[in-house]
């Protein structure tokens, strides 16, 4: 890290600092165009090749099969709580929703526009505390997808495996906040959508990873901007597109190839997350949310033992250059985002801090 705070936002959340960089001299004169990326026409041979690397270099760090289109769109991920049955889910046919957090419950109330929607396993009772397996899933007798959101950023908790997909149907994924965290099998998903800016760059651009043969063949007449196989075939170039959002997570793209891929991704994001979980489990003074086999590598949601406390700890954190670490207000607490490009100096840091605020404060709980 330079002179800059450690940023534990959810999102937007913290870039590279060599991608940082690179973007503040491609601002001012990118390929030696005389013109900066702001400024260049998303037409022109220079945003083609913005865009075809972008393309190639997301493929190559996913493993991305060729009959996957890659292509991205406006509207952030809530955009896709729509537009996923606008293209998928017949009149009259049920989808299968895991209601698992905020995000999926966003979801799961656009499907009524367009069918019926099944809830086929949820942990709303437990606030959401952990991720529906085993018999806690019930599939719908014969679904068109079944959707869930693998990472919920709000109540840290991660699906690590897949859901099973009943009969001819297909998974959709929103993995907005852990794509790119580590291997991914692709070839297992109907449709993969997230929102850049958590893991793959700034907001205001949404990457898609879909199948050729499902998005090409909507399920109803839709208007040509909620068509997912017309955006595909533009390259995200059906009307204008949030060129810089494009262009950085090309950035970023090529910083994950340069770091050694999705393995190495992997193994830092879980030596990362160790780092801060084996001190909760030491102590009795935090308590985490989410079950110990369910929890997220990108997100690790806690308490101190009251909510003077937390407040307390958010303001000394922040003093000390440990910023954003407020939780969302459906949980409160606190919530530390480490996604790919938070550096494991920081989680050291944070567990310092905690080690002397628990210290500091125990008195308080007695």
């Amino acid at each position: 890290m330079s002179d800059r705070v450690y940023n534990f936002s959810a999102g937007p959340a913290c870039l590279p600092e060599s991608v940082l960089k690179q973007a503040q001299k491609d601002i001012w004169n990118i390929f030696d165009s005389g013109i900066g990326i702001l400024e260049h026409s998303h037409r022109n041979k220079f945003f083609d090749r913005v865009t075809h690397e972008t393309e190639a270099d997301c493929r190559t760090v996913g493993n991305i099969p060729d009959d996957m289109a890659i292509f991205w769109m406006q509207g952030g991920a809530t955009s896709q709580c729509y537009m996923v049955p606008a293209n998928f889910l017949p009149e009259g046919r049920t989808a299968d929703y895991f209601q698992t957090g905020k995000w999926a419950n966003d979801s799961i109330e656009e499907v009524h526009h367009y069918g019926k929607v099944h809830i086929c396993g949820s942990s709303k009772d437990t606030t959401y505390n952990h991720i529906p397996k085993g018999d806690q899933v019930k599939n719908s007798d014969n679904p068109a997808y079944v959707q869930f959101t693998s990472n919920n950023t709000i109540m840290g908790t991660e699906f690590k495996a897949n859901p099973a997909t009943p009969g001819d149907s297909f998974l959709v994924a929103d993995m907005s906040s852990n794509i790119y965290s580590r291997p991914m099998d692709f070839s297992q998903y109907g449709l993969v959508y997230a929102g850049a800016q958590k893991n793959l760059g700034p907001a205001g651009v949404t990457l898609l990873i879909g199948k050729k043969s499902l998005i090409d063949n909507p399920v109803r007449e839709l208007p040509k901007m909620m068509q997912y196989g017309l955006c595909a075939k533009k390259e995200g170039r059906f009307n204008t597109p949030p060129t810089f959002g494009v262009y950085l997570m090309g950035q970023v793209f090529k910083w994950i190839l340069a770091e050694g891929g999705l393995t190495a991704m992997a193994e830092i994001n879980r030596e990362k997350a160790a780092i801060i979980y084996d001190f909760i489990d030491s102590q009795d003074f935090f308590t985490p949310h989410a079950i110990t086999e369910d929890r997220s590598d990108m997100n690790i949601t806690f308490k101190c033992p009251t909510a003077e406390l937390d407040k307390l700890f958010i303001e000394q954190a922040d003093a000390k250059g440990l910023t954003t670490l407020a939780g969302h207000r459906a949980i409160g607490g606190m919530r530390a985002s480490i996604y790919n490009a938070f550096p494991k100096a920081g989680c050291e840091a944070l567990v310092a801090f905690m080690k002397d605020f628990a210290h500091a404060n125990a008195g308080a709980t007695a």
